[in-house]
């Protein structure tokens, strides 16, 4: 055997302190999800959402960490394997976060009969599992994360991870949308949806062109393209955090105050006041996108 390209297995991938993060990850969405479908149990769209969370992240992390251990990752030329592993480690602590949320809000209740106990139990062993889930994905991110005068993945970045940041909340908006939120009622709330819809989508091309490793083949200047975007997805969001608010809650057009007869999950009302916050938040995280990115420039400049 030729054995000058190195050790076939990279140990250091697992012993270091990412591996063992990842290990972590491991062993609690395996046991997170498996004490869902033995006894916790769960139920409609909301139950179905954290399990898939749950399976989505262990699968994704078991291919990272046998690409990592066996060194396969050098074999995907098409990906920037640091772009991936740091966008994932990003997303899955947001998505994790939410799963851990949600999961306990809808099934857990410190009330049981002798019937039910055992249920309720596993129901709280499930809800830690997946905070402690959320607390190692967010591990990874503080130690993956770029730090100055080393070089990093653009996804590593503030930048970077922003961007993930920005898409998940969006993914928020629409699921908001999809609730019941009665935007097709007047025109500048479609506007509203056409702005989430633009922004989402060109920020998910920034990410997949830094995955693949295509940011850096293009012809143009992929750094200005992305400072100008940011400035257009300011302004369109200024629009929408707005727009939206007025023609959602003001007197002449909506309703400023909660309807009595709005039934929890099927109220328009709420649907709005969900769009409306996460406006006003993605429209920070752009904010910080842009001051983040000019401040960086200026510091690598002088």
């Amino acid at each position: 055997m030729d054995h000058s390209g190195g050790p076939y297995l990279n140990v250091q991938a697992v012993w270091s302190k990412v591996g063992i993060v990842r290990l972590l990850q491991l062993f609690f969405g395996c046991t997170t999800f498996s004490l869902v479908l033995h006894r916790a149990g769960f139920s409609a769209a909301y139950g179905t959402f954290c399990v898939f969370v749950w399976c989505f992240c262990f699968a994704i992390t078991t291919l990272i960490v046998i690409c990592d251990f066996t060194r396969l990752q050098t074999c995907l030329r098409n990906l920037s394997w640091g772009n991936f592993t740091a966008a994932f480690a990003m997303l899955a602590s947001l998505m994790t976060l939410t799963a851990c949320v949600i999961y306990p809000l809808y099934f857990v209740t410190l009330n049981c009969s002798s019937t039910d106990c055992a249920t309720r139990n596993h129901r709280l062993a499930v809800s830690i599992c997946a905070g402690l889930l959320f607390v190692v994905y967010a591990v990874e991110v503080f130690l993956t994360r770029a730090k100055p005068g080393m070089p990093c993945s653009y996804m590593a970045t503030a930048a970077g991870l922003l961007k993930v940041v920005q898409a998940f909340v969006a993914c928020v908006i629409f699921g908001a949308l999809a609730t019941e939120s009665q935007y097709k009622k007047y025109v500048a709330t479609q506007w509203c949806v056409a702005v989430y819809s633009f922004c989402f989508a060109v920020t998910v091309v920034v990410i997949v062109l830094n995955i693949t490793g295509r940011a850096v083949t293009l012809r143009c200047p992929f750094e200005r393209f992305v400072v100008i975007y940011t400035v257009v997805a300011i302004l369109m969001y200024m629009s929408a955090s707005v727009i939206w608010p007025v023609f959602c809650f003001d007197s002449k057009y909506g309703s400023p105050t909660r309807p009595s007869r709005c039934y929890w999950g099927r109220c328009p009302w709420d649907s709005q006041l969900v769009v409306t916050i996460f406006t006003h938040i993605n429209l920070v995280f752009y904010i910080a996108d842009l001051v983040y990115t000019q401040r960086l420039r200026f510091v690598a400049q002088r």
